[in-house]
């Protein structure tokens, strides 16, 4: 489960830049809203998979209410995942 939950958070923080860094400018620049339509297809679904896997992982791991909170809250923002991924989970492995 480490190793879906690991690659999950990578996932999802490149669709969340990806979506933000390169297809919002292509929609609203270049009037090209497919890449948009597609990659925010992506990122939303690898976003609902993060909050199970993170919720999951949370109980399964028994960590605190805080540590739970900052997986989930991760999600919200650019580049946490990452930063959790390094944090919390990598030590895991």
């Amino acid at each position: 489960m480490l190793t879906l939950f690991r690659t999950t958070s990578i996932l999802e923080g490149i669709s969340y830049l990806a979506l933000f860094v390169v297809t919002m400018p292509l929609k609203y620049m270049a009037d090209l809203p497919m890449p948009n339509k597609y990659v925010g297809y992506a990122h939303g679904a690898l976003f609902i998979a993060y909050i199970i896997l993170a919720v999951l992982f949370w109980f399964r791991q028994k960590w605190s209410f805080k540590r739970g909170v900052i997986l989930v809250l991760a999600s919200l923002l650019p580049f946490a995942t990452f930063y959790v991924d390094q944090k919390y989970l990598k030590p895991l492995t």
